[in-house]
């Protein structure tokens, strides 16, 4: 069953993807590798602060010349940004902690190095090095005691073993188990019990009763744990991961499913999963009970949640093509089963569309992976050419101490012995020298290509970005001049379309440069609002307030979609009785080199606009996508943040955007 497969897989990545914090020895800990756990323990929350901690930290490391620190830290910063699906980045840090541990002793330091670059082995489909990364791990944690992280890459080995060991899956997720034990911590336990959970799933495709009956005492005896220790369990995805686990053995047992238990498991996962927003949990909830009514034969149940399953991922802002693509393979097989033709078509339709994304999906990963590891091995090259040459080295200077001993034993030995040998190592070191030239040459060859390729990647995005936010104010603003010809209002018609003509001739010029004053900025955010007043009948005033320089440059098109929200979610919600005011704020922080922007209305304010908003389907992304360009500069300037409020009860209603926007 596509849902049941979907589930496991997703169960495994995020075991595989998270980090116990805990568990080394006190003694062992520097204050700076606890301010960077600290920044790690935020990934879910603040990732933007997580990552700013993490790197005050690592900087730290580095101000001190701590190697240690500085591998420790470069692992927390990797699997950060692993969670964070950062790829470059993940590679960047697991690769400088690496080397900060070859250049110290300290075991814990080269412990963490060996599960940051074991864990980008596994991501980037290289097994057979996680493995020698990972096992490395796995013996420094075990001498150093560190029993969670002991039973965490315990769990991971026993999933890069699988399908194609049994028996090692078994001895390395039962070992995870019981080191998790040894720690004491529901956490642990939890994460070790799905891994041992993993491989009796595995064992019950046989169809043996015994077997299948051993795998659900064991998800009973996993669920009633999370149940008892929620509060001390972090990751609340695993319980929900267990509950549907669980499902997925009622579902796939012994006929007739036991369908109390089953649809119990089911809302306890959904219930876990909307509390906490795990989407995935959520939609393989959907999935599995649609599956179950479509077995059943109670189409309509089935077809309805299948339905849902499908409107609430298009919801979200990135798409899951797999599962869109399983869902709508449901509803044919559904249709197949009522023999309704014409719908089985008009499913198969998005069906084989998501099918070829997903494919196409699968493909660029792929390629992502295989580009990833040519880069790494490419670095691995040029170590092992670096260690070559040292060796030569050394062997010459062998060979000269053994000519001066020879000397002693007589001068006509010294000379055929030092010409034979010398000629030799020539011979060789002329080879070697050969080769390093031409590896050193295709290898400036590969980079020029690799840089080439990287420039026109970056280029691609930073204009991908800004052709989804042209397009949503072009058609608004199209769609306002329609609107008073159809009145026949000319006058304001043609006011309104002088000034969007001005507009769009300076986003178009904006949007060919890589930044722009802020006398710039200024001009084309007054057009804009005004723009806006001449829609909105001049129900609001607005006010532009600059201390700042108008020749410093920023980022183009980067404030006008929070002035954009003020005035549609806030000003223009607003009673006729009400006036609204718009004000606009621009300030220097040259300390820190940031221009702060802050934008107050006096609209409705968050919490209403999401009420009117519920059953709102338009999804915008101008947010989301100024979220993703703040997260790109935070790697030059860590001050770069976003900050959403309203205004407190005693200044009256409104929202407050405050960015604090890098100075180019």
């Amino acid at each position: 069953m596509v849902v049941k497969g979907r589930i496991k897989k997703y169960g495994c990545s995020i075991l595989f993807c998270m980090l116990i914090s805990g568990g080394v020895r006190a003694q062992g800990i520097s204050a700076t590798e606890k301010s960077a756990r600290e920044g790690y323990a935020k990934r879910f929350t603040d990732s933007t602060a997580s990552i700013r901690i993490q790197l005050e930290a690592l900087h730290l490391a580095e101000e001190q010349k701590n190697k240690a620190d500085q591998a420790i830290c470069g692992a927390y910063l990797a699997m950060t940004h692993r969670r964070l699906l950062h790829l470059k980045e993940f590679t960047r840090y697991a690769e400088l902690s690496h080397l900060a541990a070859d250049a110290t002793t300290d075991n814990r330091a080269k412990a963490y190095a060996a599960w940051a670059m074991g864990s980008l082995r596994s991501y980037i489909d290289d097994k057979s090095k996680a493995l020698d990364y990972l096992l490395e791990a796995y013996g420094l944690f075990t001498q150093l005691e560190a029993y969670d992280l002991c039973a965490k890459i315990g769990a991971d080995i026993s999933y890069l073993f699988s399908p194609g060991s049994e028996e090692k899956v078994k001895k390395y997720a039962d070992a995870a188990l019981a080191y998790a034990e040894k720690s004491g911590e529901p956490e642990n336990i939890l994460h070790a019990r799905l891994a041992v959970g993993s491989y009796l799933l595995d064992r019950t495709a046989s169809g043996d009763r015994g077997q299948w009956q051993e795998a659900v005492t064991f998800f009973r005896e996993t669920t009633e744990l999370a149940e008892k220790e929620d509060t001390k369990i972090i990751s609340k995805s695993n319980i929900g991961i267990a509950y549907i686990n669980l499902a997925v053995l009622y579902l796939n047992g012994p006929k007739p499913t036991d369908e109390q238990a089953f649809l119990s498991c089911l809302e306890k996962a959904s219930a876990i999963s909307q509390r906490y927003e795990l989407k995935n949990v959520y939609r393989s909830a959907i999935g599995l009970r649609g599956q179950f009514f479509l077995e059943k034969g109670e189409y309509r149940i089935a077809e309805n949640l299948f339905k849902t399953g499908i409107a609430y991922q298009q919801a979200l802002p990135y798409k899951d093509n797999y599962l869109l693509a399983a869902f709508y393979g449901s509803l044919k097989e559904l249709a197949a089963r009522e023999k309704d033709y014409a719908a089985y078509y008009a499913y198969d339709v998005p069906f084989l569309r998501y099918n070829q994304l997903k494919y196409d999906e699968s493909t660029q990963q792929m390629l992502q992976n295989a580009d990833a590891r040519f880069e790494s091995d490419k670095k691995a090259t040029r170590i092992t050419q670096l260690e070559q040459e040292n060796h030569l080295q050394k062997k010459n200077k062998l060979l000269g101490y053994g000519i001066a001993a020879v000397l002693l034993t007589g001068l006509v030995f010294m000379y055929r012995s030092y010409y034979y040998r010398q000629r030799y190592f020539q011979n060789r070191e002329d080879i070697l020298q050969q080769q390093q030239a031409n590896n050193e040459l295709r290898m400036q060859l590969m980079e020029k290509e690799t840089l080439e390729n990287l420039a026109d990647k970056l280029s691609l995005e930073r204009r991908l970005l800004q052709s989804q936010m042209d397009p949503h104010f072009i058609f608004n603003a199209l769609g306002n001049i329609q609107g008073m010809i159809l009145k026949q209002d000319t006058a304001l018609a043609v006011s309104y379309l002088s000034k969007f003509a001005r507009l769009s001739r300076r986003m178009l010029e904006h949007s060919r440069m890589e930044k722009i004053t802020l006398e710039d900025e200024i001009a084309t955010l007054k057009n804009y609002i005004e723009l806006q007043q001449l829609r909105l009948n001049n129900s609001f005033d607005y006010h532009i307030d600059n201390q700042a320089s108008t020749a410093l440059q920023l980022p183009p098109l980067l404030i006008q979609p929070f002035v954009e929200n003020a005035i549609e979610h806030g000003l223009k919600p607003l009673a006729d009785t009400q006036y609204g005011l718009l004000t606009v704020r621009f300030n220097e922080q040259s300390d820190d080199h940031i221009l702060v922007c802050t934008i107050t209305d006096n609209g409705i304010g968050l919490t209403e606009s999401r009420r009117r908003k519920t059953d709102d389907s338009h999804q915008s992304l101008s947010t989301k996508i100024t979220d993703e360009r703040l997260l790109l500069m935070l790697k030059d300037n860590p001050h770069t943040r976003l900050e959403v409020r309203e205004q407190p009860a005693t200044d009256g209603q409104g929202t407050i955007v405050t960015l604090y926007i890098p100075i180019i």
